[in-house]
């Protein structure tokens, strides 16, 4: 089974006639958050499959956005798609208040910032769907999208770019194959792209990344 993983900026090679050409043989795109809605709903529209997303932290316009686009809103929900259980938790590490200030947002801190315990407190969420999936499909879930990335995997010193360390007891506990996120822009062909924690693949999805599950499709 084939993923198409993007986030951050619009790649060139993506946005393009050719896209259906190249990208024949994905099964399932999934968005790490912060790309336009029109971005969006152009690839999954020209390759025809389901469009998983989350919010990342500049595009809230994007929260109400699902079906009839081929584009799904996971943001803290789990869902199961071609065959595969996906969660997905958007947003980032909540700024410093001196930093927040600067935001052209009406409120001080952006919507779509938490803070650590605020993030474990989505996670409680969703736990329900879960631990069903635990029960009648015997495992919790096949991959976490997210936006910001798990503590000290891809993150950065600065508290922004900082990841959450409730990702890598989710990774513990939970054991998905995949996390994906965004968020940390890559500008350096060297630059750590996956790591393994565990049993989970963590894979910065920024611009584009493709991701051969080697399961066949349903």
């Amino acid at each position: 089974m084939k993923l198409l993983c993007v986030s951050d900026i619009i790649d060139p090679l993506i946005y393009t006639d050719s896209l259906r050409e190249t990208f024949a043989d994905a099964d399932l795109i999934l968005s790490a958050g912060d790309l336009p809605q029109d971005y969006l709903e152009f690839i999954a529209g020209t390759l025809n499959k389901p469009l998983l997303f989350v919010l990342g932290n500049d595009h809230i316009e994007l929260e109400n956005l699902s079906g009839g686009r081929g584009c799904i809103n996971i943001d803290n929900k789990v869902r199961m798609e071609k065959g595969l259980i996906v969660a997905g938790l958007g947003g980032c590490m909540r700024r410093q208040k001196s930093q927040a200030a600067q935001s052209p947002a009406r409120n001080i801190y952006p919507k779509n910032e938490f803070t650590s315990f605020q993030m474990y407190l989505r996670i409680l969420k969703l736990l329900p769907a879960l631990f069903f999936n635990r029960l009648f499909h015997g495992r919790y879930v096949d991959i976490l999208l997210t936006h910001a990335c798990p503590l000290g995997i891809h993150d950065k010193k600065d508290a922004y770019y900082r990841g959450f360390k409730s990702f890598l007891v989710f990774m513990k506990i939970f054991k998905p194959k995949y996390l994906v996120h965004g968020h940390i822009h890559l500008y350096d062909t060297s630059q750590e792209r996956t790591t393994k924690y565990f049993d989970t693949l963590v894979v910065n999805a920024y611009s584009y990344y493709a991701i051969d599950t080697g399961e066949k499709t349903p």
